[in-house]
């Protein structure tokens, strides 16, 4: 049994620098989901990923790159730019948006990091059974820079 907990699919691509990218991302994630059968809310996992495509493409440099790797009960997102600076959370708001509050949110851990030879690493992941009711509030501070990004 625990061979099919193993990750069972990965994709991994660059998107083109453009506002487009979103939707693609998104398609492409809706594939992977039903390829690799996640059992989890798939809805979250839209989200999150137009959460960091966006980020990426608002806050970051050059094309973003997107990196899943999922199975039935755990998927892994990455998104990496080529931009330096790594992301933290900032008050959320109308005018500023709720991206990395969102991420936080649905997902299990999150974080970031830089990438050798230059840019970073968005990274987060959802487990399909995991309790959205035992995470902190959204304005609370993160747990650690390490897993929070922040």
């Amino acid at each position: 049994m625990a061979s099919q907990e193993a990750e069972a699919y990965q994709v991994d691509t660059r998107l083109p620098e453009e506002m487009g990218s979103i939707t693609a991302a998104r398609r492409l994630i809706a594939e992977v989901l039903r390829e690799c059968g996640y059992q989890g809310r798939q809805e979250d996992v839209l989200l999150v990923v137009s959460e960091l495509v966006t980020n990426a493409l608002v806050h970051g440099e050059g094309p973003p790159g997107l990196r899943v790797l999922g199975s039935g009960s755990r998927l892994r997102i990455e998104v990496r730019d080529a931009g330096a600076e790594l992301p933290e959370l900032r008050d959320p708001g109308p005018a500023r948006g709720w991206g990395l509050h969102v991420v936080r949110l649905l997902s299990a851990a999150w974080g970031s990091a830089p990438i050798e030879g230059g840019g970073k690493t968005v990274w987060c992941e959802l487990t399909a059974h995991q309790e959205l009711t035992s995470r902190p509030p959204a304005l609370d501070p993160p747990h650690g820079a390490a897993q929070d990004g922040g």
